[in-house]
């Protein structure tokens, strides 16, 4: 290969790279929903009043710690999740920490065999999510939902002494 032929295929990669990183993609599009949906989620929760742990409730026949903001019991309750997807699209959750396991105990996630919602399943315990999570951050990144792949993210629900109780969680298929 001569130099000038070096030269352009050098060129042509260089553009080719720099396509792949600056080019809008349906990856970015969804990330660039996921902070205005968590925002909202957190917001509504908000005005409700301060998250707490009270007691136990069942939800998709699995026990449950029952997760309220303020009055509001969240266990079964779809009141809000439903109005983030509706002004903003994609999914939405509420898990409540039960012993070491995270339960969905209010959500719009449809379950595997799209028979309703996937109420009572548990966060993926040897995902990436639950490890910053579990230290108290917030996760966003791509997760394996249930068997479909999502751009999500999640953040901590924690009560007033600082412990995490919950996750706030949105989510767009990808």
């Amino acid at each position: 290969m001569n130099s000038k032929g070096f030269v352009v295929s050098i060129l042509a990669a260089g553009c080719l790279i720099a396509t792949s990183i600056f080019a809008p993609n349906a990856g970015n599009a969804q990330d660039a929903k996921v902070k205005p949906s968590m925002d909202a989620l957190k917001t509504a929760t908000a005005k409700l009043g301060a998250p707490k742990i009270e007691g136990k409730e069942a939800v998709s026949g699995k026990n449950a710690s029952a997760l309220y903001f303020g009055a509001t019991k969240i266990n079964n309750n779809y009141e809000i999740v439903d109005a983030v997807v509706k002004a903003h699209g994609g999914t939405a959750t509420l898990f409540a920490k039960t012993g070491d396991e995270y339960v969905r105990v209010s959500t719009n996630v449809p379950k595997p065999d799209g028979s309703g919602r996937a109420t009572g399943t548990i966060l993926d315990p040897t995902g990436k999510a639950i490890v910053e999570i579990n230290s108290g951050k917030p996760f966003y990144g791509e997760v394996t939902i249930l068997g479909v792949p999502y751009i999500t993210g999640y953040e901590p629900i924690k009560d007033a002494s600082g412990k995490v109780i919950g996750i706030w969680y949105v989510g767009y298929k990808k």
